[in-house]
This record gives structure tokens, C-alpha cells and sequence, in this order.
């Protein structure tokens, strides 16, 4: 009798066994790799909010600091790389012209700009410039105008403000500060709100603020100036007929030491359309040429003006001010008068008498004037990489006179020099009282990431870091009294 064989029986049990105990133990290693995974994205999640809260307090404690010290704030905007980019225009191998399309500068993160520097037979160098915010070539025109609205809350808080663009030519400035504009019609389309710049978004954002304001009495006009060879125009004088038209006005500085533009046409607008409008009419006179750089490119420093008036009154109005000789000062004056719209429409003007107490203190009123300044400077350019010739090569001749005024004008204020060259150049003139420290200064640095434009894009980096080294002294605010109420 044979005895049954169960050996391979008993074999294939034990491997099954052990597949089954491999398979436990692999899924139990799967299972706790998992939870440390968890835990780790957990912690890091934990560490990366704790990062940006202790970020945001380091801005908050930053710009606390600028303001005391009186700092000038610079943001740096990267514009794309466009068709124009490619050296078109210039006689220059392939080799050089594949260079130029490169990229050479970079939004290394939000506060630090990255350029490459690279020269034949040189090592490639890495350079970081340090801005209060920098902006990568994909971000909108929303993230820019998020971090200047602030600064127009401080326009209705009693602030002066000036936010300007600067950079070479053809670098954004004026896609930045007004937005796309089609070639004939200077109009800002609806359907592309997306796309508008700094001053049409200002503008609804001012009006938005005064209309969340208690009952009072505000008024806004705005005035449009450019500067052009070294000369001022107001683009918004008309002639005998009503036409629009560019007249020559010469700036002054006043006996209090401001500066001033004797017969600059101010405009009373009660909304942004209407401010729009009157910007779009302005802009239709500025000079423009093209260049090899820049289709249409801006020949002049355009200077846009808003001016908040806001009427106060009352018997405890110069004691209410911090400022006992501004209160005096304002005192002094006499009261206000109203625009020709505000009297010709009475019963929506909210600051008009409705009582015989209420009439017997407008007698009283004062007037409180707060300046936002926007200003698109003309690029600085290389006569070499433009191309410009004739009256063309003047205009850039004076446009980077200008540019180094500016900075001349930078460089006495941050050295604390008993004399700041303001006069030097008309543009430095008109904006002495934002740049010397009368208002909250914005510099909008605009800079091309092209390796084609690596010396214009060094120059404005170098003058962004310059801007921010400056101190002016704290700026002083106008406190609005509180409006006193009828006995």
C-alpha cells in the first residue's frame, strides 16, 4: 500500500502564507509612510501659515517704518517678452539676436528681482534688487492696482499722494498707468475693464470712497499737463470756441515755497466717467513718435491731478487742527466758494444750508485741499537701440535731462544737502511738493526682462534702490476738523 505524497500540498500552503505575510507588511510600511506623509504636509502647511503671518506683521512693521521715516515706496512690474523683443530693426547675427530674446530678468518672489548678467567671454553674475513689491510678467492689472488702493484711503485721510511710473521706453509704463489703448480711439473700452491701468481704477476708487463718506461737502477737479521739452502744456486750456488745445504754462514756486501753475485749467468732475473723458481729450494732444523700440512711443511726461476739496466749518475749527499754525493759517482764509456746479445743483449738494442755523455757519466754511498726482514719465532711451533722429533725437535729449534732474533731485534729498536742484528741469519743479516729501510717494518701476534691454533695465533697478534709500521726514497730514452741529 502507497502512502499519499501531501509535500507539495504543504509547500505551496507555506509560500501562500508567506505572500500573505509579505503583502501584510508591505501595506502596513504603505499605511505608515502615509501617515508620515499626512503629518508632514500637515507641519508644512502649519509652518507655511505661520510663514505668511510673520510676513505679513514684517510688512506691516515695514511700511510703519516708511512712513515715519518718510520712505519712498518702489514696486517693480516685469512686462512679458513681446514680438518686439527680437532685436527687429538692428543688423546683428542670429546668434546675438537669439541672446537678445532671452530672458534676463525674473520675479525670483514678490519682494526680489533676479537679473542675469551675462557678457561674451564672462562668467554669467546674478544680481537681486530688493522693492517693496515685485510683479512676474503673468500677473494683472488687478494684482498691481491691489497694492496702490491703499494709498487712496490716505488721499480722503488728509494725505497728499503721487504715484509715478518710471522705466525705459517701451518697458509698460503707460499700459500700467492707463491700460491698453487702441491706435485711433483713445476712448477706455467697457467690455475691457480688466485690462485698465492705475489712473482710470484711481479715479472709480476715489469716487467710490467720497460716496461712502458721512454727509459732507466734497468736490473733485482734475487737471492734465505734460511736460515736453522741457516745457509745461495744459491739455485741457480751450480756445475761443471751446476746442481743447495744448497751451504753455510756466510753474512758480509760491511765497509758502510750493509749487504752483498760474492759470492751469481745473475741470469740476462729479464722477470717473466724466474724468475719463477729460483725461481721453488730453491724451489725444500728447506727443507720440515711434521708434524702433516702442510703435508709439510717448515724447513727453504726462501729469494727471486730482484734487479733493473738501469744505469744513464751525467755531472750533483751528483748534481741532494739530497743526496750530495751519489752523490759523486756514482761518485766515476766506470762505470757501462753491463751483458752478455745486451752485447750479443745490438740492443734491449735501453741504448746502436747509436751516437758518445751518446757513448762519456756512459763513464759516473752510476749505481742505488733498492732491493725488499720476504721473506716466516719458522713457528714458539708448539713441543707439530707438533709433530716433531729427526732432525725434532732440525730444530724447531733453526727456533724458529730465530723468537725470529727477534723479539729481533723489540724490540731494537722500544726502540731506542744504540745496535740492528742483529747478534744474520743469518736470523736477512741478512735482517738487510730492517728491520732496509733501506727499505718500509711490515708484512704479517698469523694466523690460529681455537680455536685449539689460543696460536700460540695470539703470532703472539702480534708480528704484536709489528712490528707496531716500528719507524725507514723516508726511504731514491735514487732520479735517470735525463738522460742528447746529444749537
Amino acid at each position: 500500500m502507497h502512502m499519499l505524497n501531501f509535500s507539495p500540498v504543504v509547500r505551496d500552503t507555506n509560500s501562500g502564507a508567506l505572500l500573505v505575510c509579505i503583502f501584510v507588511k508591505l501595506f502596513v510600511k504603505i499605511a505608515l509612510f502615509q501617515i508620515k506623509a499626512f503629518d508632514l504636509e500637515q507641519s508644512l502647511q502649519e509652518v507655511t501659515e505661520r510663514y505668511e503671518k510673520e510676513k505679513q506683521k514684517r510688512k506691516a512693521l515695514h511700511n510703519s517704518l516708511i512712513e515715519l521715516r518718510g520712505n519712498i515706496r518702489v514696486h517693480c512690474r516685469i512686462r512679458p517678452l513681446l514680438p518686439f523683443d527680437d532685436a527687429a530693426g538692428h543688423s546683428v547675427s542670429q546668434d546675438r539676436r537669439r541672446n537678445f530674446s532671452e530672458k534676463a530678468a525674473y520675479a525670483a518672489d514678490d519682494e526680489t528681482v533676479l537679473v542675469k548678467c551675462s557678457r561674451p567671454g564672462h562668467a554669467s553674475v546674478n544680481k537681486t534688487f530688493q522693492f517693496e513689491r515685485v510683479y512676474s510678467d503673468l500677473e494683472s492689472q488687478d494684482a498691481v492696482f491691489a497694492d496702490v488702493a491703499p494709498l487712496l484711503t490716505s488721499l480722503l485721510d488728509g494725505y497728499n499722494v503721487c504715484i509715478m511710473a518710471y522705466g525705459q521706453t517701451g518697458s509698460g509704463k503707460t499700459y500700467t498707468m492707463l491700460g491698453p489703448q487702441l491706435e485711433e480711439n483713445l476712448a477706455f473700452p467697457i467690455e475691457e475693464e480688466s485690462e485698465l491701468g492705475i489712473i482710470p481704477r484711481a479715479t472709480q476708487e476715489v469716487f467710490r470712497l467720497i460716496s461712502e463718506k458721512p454727509p459732507g461737502s466734497y468736490w473733485v477737479e482734475v487737471s492734465v499737463v505734460e511736460v515736453y521739452n522741457n516745457e509745461i502744456f495744459d491739455l485741457l486750456a480751450k480756445d475761443s470756441y471751446g476746442k481743447v488745445f495744448g497751451v504753455k504754462r510756466d510753474v512758480v514756486t509760491t511765497r509758502e515755497g510750493k509749487s504752483d501753475v498760474p492759470l492751469l485749467t481745473h475741470e469740476t468732475v462729479e464722477n470717473a466717467s466724466e474724468f475719463l473723458q477729460l483725461v481721453n481729450k488730453g491724451l489725444q494732444l500728447r506727443v507720440t513718435h515711434p521708434t524702433l523700440v516702442h510703435a508709439h512711443s510717448s515724447r513727453s511726461h504726462l501729469v494727471v491731478t486730482l484734487t479733493i476739496t473738501t469744505v469744513v466749518f464751525g467755531d472750533n475749527f483751528s483748534t481741532l487742527w494739530e497743526d496750530e499754525q495751519t489752523g490759523q493759517r486756514l482761518n485766515k482764509e476766506a470762505s470757501c466758494t462753491f463751483p458752478q456746479k455745486m451752485r447750479d445743483n443745490k438740492s443734491t449738494s449735501s453741504s448746502r444750508a436747509s436751516s437758518p442755523v445751518q446757513f448762519e455757519a456756512t459763513e464759516k466754511m473752510k476749505q481742505v485741499k488733498t492732491r493725488l498726482q499720476l504721473v506716466d514719465l516719458a522713457g528714458s532711451e539708448c539713441v543707439g537701440m530707438s533709433g530716433v533722429t531729427g526732432a525725434a533725437l532732440r525730444e530724447t535729449s531733453f526727456i533724458n535731462r529730465s530723468l537725470s534732474a529727477l534723479a539729481d533731485v533723489l540724490g540731494a534729498i537722500a544726502e540731506q544737502r542744504a540745496h535740492v536742484p528742483y529747478r534744474n528741469s520743469k518736470l523736477t519743479h512741478l512735482l517738487q511738493d510730492s517728491v520732496g516729501g509733501d506727499a505718500k510717494l509711490l515708484v512704479m518701476l517698469c523694466i523690460s526682462p529681455g537680455q536685449k534691454y539689460l543696460t536700460e533695465t540695470m539703470q532703472s533697478l539702480g534708480f528704484g534702490t536709489r528712490a528707496r534709500q531716500v528719507q524725507r521726514g514723516q508726511v504731514k497730514k491735514k487732520n479735517f476738523p470735525v463738522l460742528s452741529k447746529g444749537k
